[in-house]
């Protein structure tokens, strides 16, 4: 059997060898208009025009003893979402968001990113198919570039049936994780040790929905739209709101906290940063930064929910307390700064398009908790308690 068989038969076992290697060139030039974002990160190509071939990199203009660090994760379930509302040109911004915010809320600054991004099938040259994949590695070179991040490189695969979806017949199903290698310094980690009564709590505005959460907002589609959700028209305005892309506020942080000054210094101390991911209030907040320092908080004036986690879980009948932890409830990530500094943070935000506002402070009580004025019920009072 020839090797031109060889290679029609696998194509017609799902996997189109000749296909994956033009998408696999087309990410490659993704990746190398990217290599000059970073003013911390040189490439050192030595592929001799291989886009397969090697491509190391090594930092420069960091401070003196800087440190490594490396955060993993993806879109989990989002990917449903997005393959539902079409929005495959946008999803970069959750990859971004999920695995930069991990090095950020530390006080780190994430440099490079390394992906695996899984499809059903990549189809043919020029196809529709190929067209809606494609589109989500240019978004990804575009998001990095506002972002200052440079792809290093990344595997595509073509998965067909291992990829797992409601939409089962989809063909433009994603699965999308990566690794961001980011540095940090000593002088820089933003640890939560010099959290205090009377610091402010500013809340970071998020349209929509981040990736946490989403098996919740996919069972309320299908309590509301029937169980296929995604073929129901009067479904179509609700699954495009919950494909909302995750708000980046990376460049807006690592700005403040000075890693883009010559000197490093911050523009204001930032005491802690809090992503709103898994667990939210309770796990990100409570437990993880004020319960161990027996320090409380109460949150006054978080923002309004986006309209379709209301109706999510108006659908699911999720109730105010665990609202409050399945999902964000309107802000992605909450900083916490001295009260003299609020306003500055709040206008700096605004430079990066970003709307801020003081949600809460920290308080000193005997039994510490976190209280909610909750924006999903009105007159709610949520206590999470020590």
């Amino acid at each position: 059997m020839s090797e031109l068989t060889k290679k029609k038969i696998y194509s017609r076992d799902g996997v189109d060898v000749e296909e994956e290697s033009l998408f696999s060139s087309f990410a490659g030039s993704i990746c190398k208009t990217s290599y000059k974002n970073s003013p911390f990160v040189k490439i050192h190509d030595f592929s001799e025009g291989n886009f397969r071939g090697p491509r190391p990199f090594t930092f420069k203009n960091l401070p003196k003893g800087y440190f490594i660090e490396a955060s993993t994760d993806g879109i989990g379930t989002k990917g449903i979402i997005i393959d539902a509302a079409k929005t495959h040109h946008l999803a970069a911004y959750d990859i971004i968001a999920m695995t930069a915010s991990d090095v950020t809320r530390f006080g780190g600054i994430p440099l490079v990113f390394v992906n695996v991004f899984d499809t059903t099938s990549i189809g043919n040259k020029g196809d529709k198919i190929s067209k809606i994949y494609k589109s989500v590695i240019s978004g990804l070179g575009n998001v990095v570039k506002k972002e200052k991040i440079v792809i290093l490189k990344g595997e595509t695969a073509q998965m067909g049936d291992a990829i797992g979806s409601e939409i089962k017949d989809s063909k433009t199903k994603l699965n999308w994780s990566g690794t961001m290698i980011g540095a940090y310094h000593k002088n820089k980690m933003i640890t939560g040790k010099k959290l205090a009564p009377g610091q402010i709590i500013i809340a970071l505005k998020e349209n929509g929905f981040r990736c946490n959460g989403i098996s919740s907002v996919r069972k309320a589609l299908r309590i509301k739209f029937g169980k296929k959700w995604w073929k129901n028209l009067k479904a179509k305005e609700s699954v495009k709101q919950a494909a909302t892309p995750s708000v980046l506020y990376d460049s807006f942080i690592n700005t403040i906290h000075g890693w883009f000054n010559k000197d490093f210094k911050p523009e204001i101390p930032i005491h802690s940063i809090i992503h709103l991911s898994g667990g939210a209030f309770r796990e990100k907040l409570a437990k993880d930064i004020l319960f161990p320092r027996k320090l409380s908080a109460e949150l006054f004036a978080l923002w309004e929910p986006p309209k379709i986690m209301k109706k999510c879980a108006e659908w699911r009948k999720i109730e105010d307390e665990e609202f409050y932890e399945v999902w964000h409830g309107g802000q992605g990530m909450l900083l916490i700064v001295d009260e003299k500094n609020a306003l500055y943070c709040i206008k700096r935000a605004k430079d990066f398009g970003i709307k801020a506002k003081i949600a809460g402070k920290i308080i000193k009580i005997k039994n510490p908790q976190v209280s909610i004025i909750s924006k999903l019920t009105v007159g709610k009072k949520i206590i999470y308690n020590y």
